[in-house]
């Protein structure tokens, strides 16, 4: 019971956390760079895609021209790999938002 019912917080958490990102409320870099306990066990594929205008291709590509796996697990990156991946997703962030507003 005790299992259940820590998965479904993890869910709840979780989903409240894609809607945030998706909302723009929270940058997906910053999510990488803190790792919230939440988010330990989500694939970077599900984190990127809940990104406003990310698809699976979009994340797809963006995360082979870092040579990360799409279901690479956010808790198990190095600190290598996740300032890499932080910075690189800041770098894309300003320019869409800048895209989107003109």
């Amino acid at each position: 019971m005790q299992a259940l019912a820590r998965a479904n917080r993890v869910r709840l958490a979780r989903a409240e956390l894609k809607r945030s990102i998706a909302r723009g409320e929270i940058d997906a870099a910053e999510v990488v760079r803190d790792c919230p306990w939440e988010t330990k066990s989500m694939t970077l594929a599900e984190l990127l895609t809940s990104q406003r205008r990310w698809g699976r291709t979009r994340a797809r590509k963006f995360l082979l021209s870092l040579s990360l796996s799409e279901n690479k697990r956010l808790g198990t990156l190095t600190s290598r790999q996740r300032t890499l991946l932080s910075t690189e997703l800041a770098a894309k962030e300003p320019g869409e938002r800048a895209a989107v507003l003109v």
